[in-house]
């Protein structure tokens, strides 16, 4: 009774009772569209395009629009939408967060809102994580939107392309990237849609407000963007600013010599830690050491940057851990993404931390950076008239995605139930003995051929179960950010009977692990000897599938919580796509670093009471309860972090603003003499003013 007054109230099911409304309404075009011939789309699309200047809004479109772009995705790629992903192309095209579980076909559910407010002629972008999606995706969704005569492109790194059907790359590994023609960025974002990583989008936006002449630029306005992994993008990266900078000049011996000064200092007596706030600060007694040793009466008058340097150097020593922040590689300091457990070439810590760390690894050091121009994703992201974002978690982060960027998050039902059990946590007294039982339980598993994916935090915890699966004669595949070139091979037999697959987050988030492996491509003129060995690997595939799903489907052992429950959510959700079964459980110590920081105490007592072993486990509500506080606990610190800085940067926005809407004048050569004829004369009466009140 209770599950029912509580849906009655849920604005999500409120909500979803619009979108089912709204799909029945797409439905009932079905038959029309399915009438046409394949060269009206094109003419289709322009009818649209010519309602919308008779008055009529994108809104009055959407249940033919999206009707038509269905049936286009049958034709061109044997795709038809399911209903539930109209649901969040509906949820899209509103400008809000559509949550939708893995395996639920986000790529294909964008294709929708896209086409709908590409027909405006402003431009419409999806914006990925990484380069291969954004390229893959475009040319995988090309067809769709060439057939209703529409054009795609995608941006990376330093490369862009356009989808042409008449075009062929033969070296092309990947079916889907065969159709892309490389073309100049202007052309790529003159596209009708044009997909890309968010890096790009923020960086072509810095460099076009940097350029000398009009010609030099190549984004066209902020018209309608859909983020994909939109929890990662706006809310992980959040507090990773886009900058563009130019060398210093300062020498770099001196980071060597604040690194040999914090060696000498003892933890508690000459500084404190707070691994909470994440800081670290000279005591009283540790000022009057470096004092010493630099033969100054008063370290903070000498000058101000040696204090900078030394508190940075104390953080790089204390806060900072190879193999879990960064690795050394090549000589070279490499951050590790926290969330997602991958390299981030090319990335610097800032404020000196990155040199600090490099003096402390004895690794040569790069010179620090002037910042030339810098923009906040928040600030970047809410310039477009209109936001939104898909993601397989973001219910969590609801409110901050509501108070920064104004968005709702609509979680979209499953096409298919979810049957996968997520069981318990088990606490142990002890690392030692919880990744000990993780190793057990690995073992089980593996002897009856269910396939099993380890979730751990850090490279050095990942190893660390390796070596104790070996132990036990456990073949197991290993991925983390050392051997992140494999991971397309790795995940791809992830899903096959008795494979283990030990991963840091990396494998969290924007893969599919499918039971049995991967199946094979559908059939493509030379991608097989003929049509009848095609049928035969997807024979096989389906029989190994089928075994698979006979054994209990993918187990998913996390062997840590994560400080935000997005991220165990995530690493839940590579096990039970599309009505699959599967298993779901977290291994905790009381020593791990979220149990230890923020809620440790309530636990332990309980074990005291208790009186267990460090080898038996506790299972109890309380213990998932104290968990689950802890990381809400966590969330909100990091959520009041993210919206302070978007209240700091808010003023630089400001200014910025102001600052570039004045260059483009100027770049554009727009009124130029009516602007400074108004500046001398606003000039002349500051003057004149100023000097008649001294009179």
């Amino acid at each position: 009774m209770l599950n029912i007054i509580s849906k009655f109230f849920d604005p999500n099911e409120k909500e979803l009772k619009r979108l089912k409304s709204s799909v029945e309404n797409i439905n009932s075009l079905e038959v029309k569209v399915k009438k046409l011939k394949d060269s009206q789309f094109p003419e289709e699309t322009a009818l649209l395009k010519h309602r919308l200047t008779e008055g009529e809004t994108v809104d009055d479109l959407l249940p033919y629009a999206f009707a038509l772009v269905r049936q286009a995705a049958v034709r061109s790629i044997e795709e038809r939408h399911y209903d539930v992903q109209l649901m969040a192309a509906v949820t899209l095209h509103r400008g809000a967060v559509a949550e939708q579980k893995t395996g639920e076909g986000k790529t294909l559910s964008a294709i929708p809102a896209l086409y709908l407010n590409a027909l405006t002629g402003k431009g419409a972008h999806l914006v990925t994580v990484n380069d291969y999606l954004a390229r893959r995706d475009s040319g995988w969704m090309g067809p769709i939107f060439h057939m209703l005569g529409l054009k795609t492109a995608s941006i990376i790194h330093d490369q862009s392309f356009i989808y042409d059907p008449q075009y062929h790359d033969k070296s092309a590994s990947d079916w889907r990237l065969r159709n892309l023609r490389p073309v100049t960025r202007k052309e790529a974002y003159m596209a009708d849609v044009t997909y890309g990583i968010n890096s790009e989008f923020g960086f072509d936006y810095l460099r076009d407000n940097m350029v000398s002449e009009a010609s030099q630029m190549v984004q066209r306005g902020f018209h309608y963007a859909i983020v994909d992994e939109v929890d990662s993008v706006l809310i992980d990266e959040a507090r990773t600013p886009h900058i563009i900078s130019a060398p210093d000049t300062e020498p770099t011996k001196k980071y060597y010599d604040y690194a040999r000064m914090v060696d000498k200092l003892i933890s508690e007596k000459d500084y404190v830690v707070d691994e909470k706030l994440h800081t670290a600060h000279l005591t009283e007694e540790g000022i009057g050491k470096i004092e010493k040793i630099m033969g100054v009466d008063n370290l903070y008058e000498k000058d101000f940057a040696v204090v900078h340097h030394l508190e940075a150097g104390l953080k790089a020593r204390t806060l900072f851990r190879r193999d879990k922040e960064y690795v050394v590689k090549d000589d070279t300091v490499v951050i590790v993404d926290e969330f997602t457990g991958r390299l981030l070439p090319g990335r610097r810590f800032s404020e000196g931390i990155h040199q600090a760390i490099e003096a402390k690894e004895g690794v040569p050091i790069q010179q620090e950076s002037k910042t030339l121009a810098t923009v906040s994703l928040q600030n970047y992201f809410r310039m477009y008239q209109k936001l939104a974002g898909m993601t397989g978690t973001a219910a969590t982060e609801a409110e901050e995605f509501h108070k920064i960027y104004s968005l709702d998050v609509v979680v979209i039902p499953t096409n298919k139930t979810m049957i996968r059990q997520d069981l318990p946590d088990l606490v142990y007294k002890t690392v030692r003995a919880k990744f000990n039982a993780v190793a057990e339980a690995i073992k089980e598993l593996n002897e009856k051929g269910q396939p099993v994916l380890v979730g751990t935090t850090s490279i050095e915890k990942n190893e660390l179960l390796s070596e104790l699966l070996t132990r036990r004669g456990i073949t197991h595949e290993l991925l983390n950010a050392k051997n992140h070139v494999s991971e397309a091979a790795i995940i791809q037999n992830a899903g096959k009977k008795g494979a283990v697959t030990v991963a840091t987050n990396m494998a969290g988030r924007g893969v599919d692990i499918i039971l049995g492996g991967t199946p094979p491509d559908k059939y493509q003129e030379g991608e097989y000897d003929s049509k009848k060995e095609y049928e035969q690997l997807k024979k096989e595939w389906q029989k190994n599938h089928d075994e698979v799903v006979s054994l209990g489907g993918l187990s998913v052992l996390g062997t840590e919580r994560h400080e935000s429950r997005r991220i165990d959510n995530q690493l839940r959700g590579r096990s039970g796509r599309q009505g699959d079964p599967g298993i779901s459980r977290f291994f905790i110590a009381l020593d791990d670093d979220i149990m230890r920081l923020f809620g440790g105490d309530q636990v332990a007592k309980l074990m005291t009471i208790f009186k267990l072993p460090e080898d038996v486990p506790l299972e109890h509500n309380m213990v998932t309860k104290a968990i689950q506080q802890a990381q809400v606990k966590v969330e909100g610190f990091h959520f009041d972090s993210r919206k302070h800085l978007v209240e700091y940067d808010d003023v630089l926005n400001k200014q910025r603003e102001i600052i570039y809407s004045l260059r483009c004048k100027i770049v554009a050569g727009e009124n130029l003499k009516d602007m400074i004829l108004e500046k001398i004369k606003l000039q002349v009466e500051n003057t004149v003013l100023m000097y008649s009140a001294e009179g």
